[in-house]
């Protein structure tokens, strides 16, 4: 499978380029002969270059606990003053 792309194929066939980038992986993109770029999908540059979701996300990502939380009802020691 194709991974390193001249320049002019790139832009002539760029449908298929991005295809392969979607469900193949990166591919490499040369001019005149000399690497130029690597085409990544969002995903995968959002891991290198290490964005994150912000602090609500993340909350919302982790596990769904069903804890029966309920709050004592006594009121707590007797302290004199």
């Amino acid at each position: 499978m194709k991974t390193t792309w001249p320049l002019q194929d790139a832009k002539a066939r760029f449908s298929e380029l991005f295809s392969l980038v979607c469900e193949v992986g990166p591919q490499r993109v040369t001019r005149r002969g000399k690497e130029a770029i690597i085409m990544i999908t969002e995903s995968e540059y959002a891991t290198l270059s290490g964005q994150k979701g912000s602090f609500v996300e993340f909350l919302l990502s982790g596990p769904r606990l069903e804890l029966d939380l309920q709050r004592a009802q006594d009121f707590g020691r007797t302290i004199e003053l």
